[in-house]
């Protein structure tokens, strides 16, 4: 991040009001017609809405991707404007990599969290806005609409309520809601391509999954319009009807559509079928849909949606369709309107409630539905039997359920695993599991459980601000957490919530605040991770204070008050902020909470306190001094590939890090066990950095014995019988005091207090020192306490959390005999809660030390033989999974022995055996339970240990080849068991694949060890297209474990991946694994040999010193996020591979827009954006033409492909004629052919036609023969250009067979404005050769060009037009021996427009690419855009001299007036009024203007024909 930011002070200061758009959201109507076949929606809504003023003129709506049909307010047309960014996903074919801050910078406004309406239309002026009566009965009704949720103003806000126009309406309307009339608005629309929105699954040939569609209410901010306009705002609150028409059963979703034979009775078109029975889309015509049994296509499909079922009724004029009709009385904002449609069978989850607590709650008993594809209705009510108890929990806690029934619907290719919406959660498939898996069973459990109470609080209750989502997120894991407490135990409750205030004060480094993090959870999902893990944390901190305070009052008070309030209408819209929280917080519990939240919301961090003890004896008190250490943290940490991505976000959104409080204050509870072992609490006020303080001592100085053990060596030694009740020191508690007896130390090699550590004992005041007992911090706790007072936390707290605390303590330590049998003893207690037994047994391997004669591993073995084996055996006893706890220890024993390694690295060969025995022997042919997860752990360990983890560059000096070879057969053993394992997968599908998602992490592991040889292509088997989206996944993530990511081919094919796959949850899953990838080289991950390192042949490294800066560097990529970025672009920046593959993804038509927008910040991320492009330019062809006779001449573009430059030719001058009789006075018959050019219209339509002849000839090949139509016209007034040269002497005379016609492809002379083509042909043109004179020899006379006109000026280009669509070539010029590829500055070709529609390009500075200027001519066009002529013009007569002139066509043509005779033939009409030349277009010199023309004679001329 870049750096340090202050936080807010509380109370923080209101934020301006937004500009509201006037109006608020009454109601909304909405009706869909689904079709499965061609996947597209047509549909159409009401929108009623609450005017706020009198002067509403203009409604702005969103609307994405929707194709409009019909508007109206009041059934009268406004004026409109729709702006669709879908619309506008068309990237330009040139674009590439490199340009992709243009493209950013185009959908930079559609891609913000809150974007812009697409719809802003005009209220009619006939549609009045009129103060209607309170009293009238409009006005009551639209009251009574809302009496259900309050007309109560919230008068307890924390900020002043400034009055404006604003969207907010539902809870607390405004004062002016019900006020002025309300309007309607009518809109008709149809979606023909889906790119968010909506999912449709099963679609595609080869999926074998059953069709079905739902709403992804995931992912963009926005995606509700994306289905059908709204104003898809959260706080845009109203009631809704739904009617969705579908087809009835799964066989008519596919069915071919009927075609009608005629188009009466009101049937002229339905489904793309036009009245003669021919299709409109012959590639629907063509799908069949996928392939369906006659059992499927019987299955009847169900409409599941948000709100309650009114009304299904099959379609009376087409029975294969019907129409299903909802209604949502509670008003929700469109986010949270939802619904899937398919063949879902129904289950009633509500049979799983008691029927005593069923008659407990009566009304209050809601219903609970269950929804699944065919086939898993067994898989749903053993995964969702606890939401029935869930939801009458929360029902008795925090009030009644805001809506009428809850229904889950379990569907495929989910984004996440839950997406929630009124009354309804869709759910991902990957959360279903079979009764006889144990495995899943507290994620799963948990997550229903937060989906279900996300109901009351998430779309019930809304938070105000993006930056309060953390109070909604809070609320709703504090609700799930103590629905899990009641379910699981409190023992549970404290262990995860533990582990969790670790893992955020391991987490919550240079991270942003809470508050802060609610508006960048966009960035990456990993910010709504943390957020989840800490705000729970933070609001159970907060309960226990206040507890403390009272003990009726906390949390769950505070809850129900807000959902009452929320009820009631105190609540404004049913959105809650931050300081309504901490408002109703101190008024319900009595205290001052600003410092709190100041320190746990608004600021970062975790406290970190070091703490010392000692006791007084003089005094009789314990002297303690408790330090915060949290500023002397590192300034920086190193960065992770799996966060990599989410820091460069944060990093480029300039998101800082919170600030940490130097001092976190609060009571903390100090709990001192003295030596009569009863606790004595303390509560001390942390108020400073360093807080020094003593507590008195209550008891004798006398110690309570640690254990049984040696309670009963005292007893003996004093001749005491142990077990007499009278002894005043008998034990009340303890735990560990298992194999006590001689023969179980004996067996069990156990060891026990050294009399040096006993004497100490017994000189100790008190049994230990407890901080933080009440849990009410989330911090790292360092307490100076000897090691056996932790043993005795251990052996005699009832709070697991201390227990815990002592095993983490434990472990930290070095290895002993004492510890390991400390551990093992924890281990075989069965009173110790399971989670407690677990770490034991992965701290024993620490104890696994070859120099303390492997005692920790015999006690693994050992205890596991004791637990699961046969007597005296290594054969396990068939499993038995029933008791829970049981089998967690089976399976983190394995676990345990897997980490033990000798002192080069190497696993033993015993536990190599170990582990290939308990496979070979495993027998689950007894249990209920399945063993694929257990059976999974074994695979996994027996890959551990054949990895070495020796530190990089350790020799090996072992010369045994016995064991060499003994470890040779042990991995050939171990790879075939792996190997059976993953061929039994293949045949009998496991849970999930696990067999083979285990074996390729098995391979993947060994391979980065090097002990097996890279196989890529075993590994890329898994990810085609067609596996198990689960089995896929693993595939590319080994790949990217591996480091192939590196290599361009792996590189191009996860993009392509990305690009080309239907399923957002895949897409979603490999943008994060590319993010992975990225991650790795940024830090140098996996990178070869450097060059501070050479490596020989046999394994020797020879190590050299690196420099400074190389070192320096390195360090640098590992802990600054901007060094490793300029890192990752310097290593792959510069692939042209890469940039193709990113591309190639960024230009998919499937993906959706924030896809694209997360696909551009890649782009930014990896490459410097640069303003230039490659430029294609296609050969031009040369043009033949062909006599047909009769008049006819057709003119086409041959094959044959021009690479030099034209060179200009001349025709030879004729010789003047002797005119018939009837026209010596009038006309004068030349046979020089020459071109008239439009000045005013000929660029616009050049620029056209070469942009299509352009892409044609790219896609299509040779362009197919066309004809042209010329004109001929007799013109009187030619004169003969001044300067040239007499006519030739003698030449014959021009008949149809011998007369010169050059190819309009460029022969012709350059053209001259006001001069028309003139051509003899048949019978006239032999008839003016028979009265003219002799033609002069070409040899002797021919006629100069004439002189061109110099350029007007140019006028000044208007801003560039980076979205213009593509040209191969420049508007209106063709290229001759221009190479295929060019590359020019974007600055150097820019479309230019003038006042005339004239087109061309601007010339920069640098021409040295190799297609001069000299190699572009403007071309010539006929009235229909076809390219018939090129002028012949040099470049610098067209351009002008020096850098950055501007190169405009010539080629202009004054467009005569066109009448069509045919569609092969165009007549030319006669023109009446000579064209007046311009200034300087004269045939004298000096460029005197010529005489005005006398007036033409033209006649027609078809020529033509197909």
């Amino acid at each position: 991040m870049p750096g340090l930011i202050e936080t807010p002070g509380l109370p923080l200061p209101p934020p301006p009001p937004p500009a509201g758009p006037g109006f608020s959201v009454h109601s909304q109507r909405v009706e869909l017609d689904i079709d499965f076949r061609a996947q597209k929606l047509k549909g159409k809504t009401d929108i009623t809405i609450q005017p706020h003023s009198k002067d509403l003129r203009t409604v702005k709506l969103h609307c994405r991707q929707c194709v409009l049909k019909r508007l109206n307010v009041e059934g009268k047309g406004p004026s409109l404007n729709y702006e669709d960014p879908y619309g506008n996903l068309k990237i330009p074919d040139a674009y590439t990599a490199l340009q992709h801050h243009i493209v950013s910078q185009k959908f930079e406004p559609a891609l913000r969290d809150a974007p812009e309406e697409e719809i802003s239309l005009t209220i009619p002026k006939s549609v009045k806005i009129d103060e209607q009566d309170p009293f009238s009965t409009a006005a009551q009704r639209m009251l009574l609409a809302r009496s259900s949720i309050g007309s109560k103003r919230q008068s307890d806000a924390p900020t002043p309520v400034t009055e404006v126009p604003t969207i907010l309406k539902t809870a607390g309307g405004g004062e002016n809601d019900a006020r002025f009339t309300p309007i309607r608005i009518h809109v008709e629309f149809e979606v023909s391509n889906f790119r968010d929105g909506l999912h449709f699954v099963g679609m595609e040939d080869g999926d074998a999954r059953y069709p079905h569609v739902y709403t992804r209410n995931t992912g963009s901010p926005r995606v509700t319009s994306c289905i059908f306009p709204c104003v898809d705002d959260p706080l845009a609150r109203s009631s809704w009807e739904i009617l969705i028409r579908c087809p009835r059963t799964l066989g008519d979703a596919f069915a071919k559509p009927k075609p009608l034979t005629n188009g009466v009775n009101g049937h002229a078109k339905t489904n793309g079928i036009l009245t003669n029975g021919v299709s409109e889309n012959a590639a629907d015509e063509e799908y069949t849909g996928p392939e369906l049994t006659e059992q499927e296509e019987a299955m009847e499909l169900a409409v599941v949606c948000s709100g309650d079922l009114t009304d299904e009724i099959v379609d009376p004029a087409d029975n294969t369709r019907k129409t299903v009709s909802f209604t949502c009385a509670a008003e929700v904002a469109p986010r949270h309107i939802g619904f899937a449609i398919g063949p879902f069978e129904h289950v009633d989850l509500s049979e799983f409630r008691d029927v005593d607590e069923d008659e407990k709650l009566g009304s209050n008993a809601f219903r609970v539905h269950g929804f699944c594809l065919p086939g898993r209705a067994d898989e749903v009510r053993n995964t969702c039997f606890p939401l029935s108890r869930a939801i009458d929990f929360f029902t008795m806690q925090y009030g009644a359920f805001p809506f009428t029934s809850y229904k889950v619907c379990f569907v495929d290719d989910l984004v996440t695993d839950v997406a929630d919406t009124a009354g309804l959660s869709l759910c991902s498939n990957r959360l279903l599991f079979p009764e006889d898996i144990l495995e899943p069973i507290d994620h799963v459990t948990r997550v229903l459980t937060h989906a279900l109470a996300s109901q009351w609080i998430g779309v019930n209750i809304i938070p105000k601000d993006p930056s309060d989502t953390w109070a909604i997120v809070g609320i709703a894991y504090y609700m799930t957490d103590q629905f899990l407490r009641k379910l699981s135990g409190n023992n549970e409750f404290r262990y995860r919530q533990k582990l969790a205030a670790d893992k955020v004060a391991e987490q919550d480094l240079m991270r942003p605040s809470l508050y802060t993090l609610g508006s960048i959870l966009h960035l990456d999902p990993g910010e709504m991770e943390f957020m989840a893990l800490k705000a729970p944390l933070v609001l159970f901190i907060l309960d226990k204070r206040l507890t403390k305070a009272s003990s009726t009052i906390g949390m769950a008070r505070i809850i129900t008050r807000i959902f009452i309030n929320a009820k009631t209408g105190d609540i404004e819209n049913g959105a809650i902020d931050t300081a309504y929280l901490i408002k109703i917080c101190e008024r319900i519990g009595h205290l001052k909470l600003e410092s709190f939240f100041q320190q746990w919301v608004y600021g970062a961090g975790c406290p970190q306190f070091s703490v010392t003890q000692r006791f007084n004896k003089k005094k009789l008190v314990v002297e303690m001094l408790i330090k915060q250490v949290q500023n002397d943290r590192p300034s920086s940490r190193e960065i992770r590939p799996e966060s990599f991505y989410r820091e460069v976000e944060e990093d480029e959104k300039h998101v800082y890090e919170g600030t940490v409080p130097p001092v976190f204050t609060g009571p903390m509870t100090i709990r001192i066990h003295e030596a009569d072992g009863t606790p004595y609490e303390h509560i001390v006020e942390i108020k400073e950095a360093t807080t020094k303080f003593e507590i008195p001592y209550n008891t004798k100085y006398k110690r309570l014995k640690r254990s049984r053990r040696q309670k009963e060596r005292a007893a003996a030694a004093n001749g005491v019988n142990p077990n007499d009740e009278t002894q005043d020191d008998v034990l009340l508690y303890c735990l560990g005091d298992v194999l006590q007896t001689d023969e179980d130390v004996a067996e069990w090699r156990l060891t026990d207090w050294s009399k040096d550590d006993e004497d100490r004992m017994s000189q100790e005041s008190y049994e230990w020192i407890r901080m933080d007992a009440d849990f009410e911090w989330i911090c790292k706790m360092q307490l100076a306490m000897p090691h056996y007072m932790f043993v005795s936390q251990l052996q005699q707290d009832r709070d697991v959390v201390a227990q815990l605390e002592s095993i983490q303590y434990l472990v930290a330590q070095k290895a002993h005999p004492l510890i390991s049998t400390i551990l093992t003893r924890t281990l075989m207690d069965h009173r110790y809660f399971h989670g407690i037994r677990t770490s034991a047994a992965a701290a024993l391997a620490k104890c696994a030390r070859d120099e303390l004669d492997w005692i920790g591993l015999f006690h693994l073995e050992k205890t596991f033989q004791d637990s699961f084996c046969l007597p005296n055996s290594p054969m396990t006893r068939s499993n038995d999974f029933s008791d829970r706890t049981s089998y967690l220890i089976q399976c983190a024993i394995p676990r345990a022995i897997s980490n033990v390694r000798d002192n080069s690295g190497k696993s033993p060969l015993r536990v190599k055996r170990f582990f290939v025995d308990k496979l070979k022997f495993n027998d689950n042919s007894n249990n209920d339970f399945s063993d694929v997860h257990y059976v999974s752990t074994l695979l996994s360990c027996l890959a551990e240990t054949l990895i070495n983890r020796s530190a990089s560059g350790d020799f090996d000096f072992s010369f045994d080849d016995e064991d060499d070879d003994r470890e040779e057969v042990f991995k050939r053993n171990a790879l075939n068991e792996i190997e059976r394992y993953r061929r039994i997968d293949e045949w009998i599908s496991s849970y999930q694949n696990i067999f083979s998602t285990t074996a390729i992490d098995c391979l993947q592991r060994l391979m980065q060890s090097k002990v097996i040889v890279l196989k890529v292509m075993d590994i890329l088997l898994y990810t085609r297209l067609g596996n198990a989206d689960v089995l896929r996944l693993k595939g590319f993530r080994a790949l990217v474990e591996l480091g192939m990511f590196r290599d361009t081919a792996i590189m191009r094919y996860m993009f392509h991946s990305l690009a080309t796959d239907t399923s957002p949850y895949m897409r979603a899953e490999l943008k994060a694994l590319i993010g992975i990838g990225l991650g790795k080289i940024a830090i140098g991950e996996g990178k070869t040999e450097g060059p501070d390192q050479q490596q020989l042949d046999g394994g020797l490294i020879i190590e050299q010193e690196a420099s400074t800066e190389l070192r320096a560097a390195a360090i640098a990529r590992k802990h600054n996020i901007s060094d490793a970025v300029a890192a990752l672009r310097k290593e792959i920046g510069s692939e042209e591979v890469l940039q193709k593959a990113v591309w190639h993804a960024v230009t998919s038509p499937i993906i959706s827009l924030p896809e694209m927008g997360r696909l551009l910040d890649l782009c930014r991320m990896l490459f410097e954006p640069v303003s230039s492009m490659v430029v294609k330019l296609h050969y031009p062809r040369y043009w033949k033409v062909q006599n047909q006779g009769n008049g006819k001449l057709r003119f086409y573009r041959s094959t044959r492909v021009r690479t030099s430059p034209i060179h200009r030719i001349h025709p030879p001058a004729q010789a003047q004629l002797p005119p018939q009789p009837s026209q010596l006075s009038t006309t004068t018959a030349t046979t020089t052919a020459t071109t008239t050019v439009s000045p005013a219209r000929a660029s616009s339509q050049q620029t056209t036609r070469t942009t299509h002849d352009s892409r044609r000839n790219s896609a299509m090949g040779p362009p197919p023969s066309r004809t042209h139509s010329i004109s001929l016209s007799a013109n009187p007034g030619t004169r003969k250009p001044s300067g040239s040269p007499p006519a030739p002497a003698s030449s014959p005379a021009p008949t149809t067979s011998n007369l010169h016609v050059p190819p309009p492809a460029g022969l012709a002379q350059p053209p001259v404005p006001g001069r028309a083509t003139v051509l003899k042909i048949g019978k006239k043109a032999s008839s003016a050769a028979a009265h003219s004179p002799p033609i002069a020899s070409p040899a002797t006379t021919s006629l100069p060009a004439p002189a061109l006109p110099p350029p007007p000026p140019p006028p000044p280009p208007p801003p560039a037009d980076p979205f213009a669509p593509p040209s191969s070539g420049l508007a209106g010029f063709r290229t001759f021996g221009v190479p295929a590829v060019t590359t020019t500055a974007a600055a150097d070709f820019r479309p230019i427009a003038s006042g005339g529609g004239e087109g061309g390009v601007e010339a920069g500075a640098d021409t040295s690419a190799s297609a001069s200027f000299s190699d572009f001519r403007p071309v010539v066009t006929d009235p229909n855009g076809d390219d018939v002529g090129m002028t012949d013009a040099s470049p610098e007569a067209v351009m002008g001299a020096g850098d950055g002139a501007r190169m405009v066509g010539n080629g202009k043509r004054k467009r005569a007036q066109e009448e069509v005779a045919g569609p092969d033939a165009r007549e030319v009409k006669k023109s009446r009024t000579p064209e007046r030349p311009r200034e300087g277009e004269g045939g004298g010199e000096g460029g005197e203007a010529k005489p005005p023309l006398q007036k033409k004679k033209s006649f027609k001329l078809k020529i033509g024909g197909r």
